[in-house]
């Protein structure tokens, strides 16, 4: 199966990323469909330290998943950082240090890949583009066009239908709404006519209980008066007996009470 325009556009765009962060002697290897199936390409980039190995791995992670939404299904070597494989089944790219990469010499091991320039690639992706939108049909384009139109007819006479109906419906709220204000007004003044009646009973009713207090306490006085009045002797004389200390039998004070008054 040939590779697809995303597998090639991933492809061009991690060469980029390597050539952004001054990877040396990047290559791109299309490898043979008989030789190796378990990709199509191989991307062989150097950097000068494990540090730069390591940058280049993380940019190349993180511009594929931002542009693509694609992640690497494996990832090796980030630790010691002089061989890092990202592994997207599709495309492999590999990040070596420069003696690594003189040491293991990948590039002789698959003699049967075709070396591919960037440019070459992007050309190859442009005419593959191109074929496919030649392809495509035009007629449901044209379809999804008429059912938008429909769409908009329906949505047109929808929105008519709803102005003519919405005056009708507005009077009704409209007249509801006068209704109610009406309402309200005739029970407030039902409410404050009913109150106005029931103050002057409660005024009747305070008025007549102290006018009863009052002679109630009127004829309470002369009753107190007469009690406290002295009481009249036998000649007619009225006579007040002072309290005196009691007196102790056989004394003096004993003897005149016994006596009585003096005539």
């Amino acid at each position: 199966m040939p590779p697809t325009p995303e597998t090639r556009s991933m492809v061009l765009l991690a060469a980029q990323i390597c050539e952004d962060k001054k990877g040396t002697d990047t290559r791109i290897l299309e490898l043979d469909p008989v030789d190796a199936g378990f990709t199509d390409f191989f991307l062989i980039t150097s950097g000068s330290n494990t540090r730069q190995t390591g940058a280049i791995a993380d940019e190349v992670e993180l511009r594929i998943k931002r542009d693509f939404g694609v992640y690497a299904k494996s990832v090796e070597g980030r630790r010691t950082g002089e061989w890092i494989l990202l592994d997207y089944i599709d495309f492999v790219v590999h990040i070596f240090t420069e003696q690594t990469r003189e040491f293991y010499d990948i590039e002789r091991l698959r003699k049967s890949a075709r070396p591919v320039a960037t440019h070459e690639l992007a050309a190859e992706l442009n005419r593959k583009t191109e074929a496919a939108r030649k392809k495509a049909p035009a007629k449901p384009a044209a379809a999804g066009q008429l059912g938008r139109e429909d769409a908009d007819r329906t949505d047109l006479a929808g929105m008519e239908g709803g102005a003519l109906a919405a005056p009708a419906g507005s009077r009704a709220k409209k007249a509801a709404s006068k209704k109610a204000p009406a309402k309200k007004i005739a029970a407030k003044k039902a409410a404050t006519k009913v109150s106005a009646k029931k103050a002057p009973a409660k005024k009747a009713v305070k008025t007549a209980a102290s006018k009863k207090a009052g002679s109630a306490s009127a004829g309470s006085k002369p009753a107190r008066v007469a009690a406290a009045a002295p009481k009249p002797d036998r000649k007619g004389v009225a006579t007040e007996k002072a309290p005196s200390p009691r007196a102790r039998p056989g004394s003096r004070t004993a003897k005149r009470v016994a006596a009585g008054p003096e005539s």
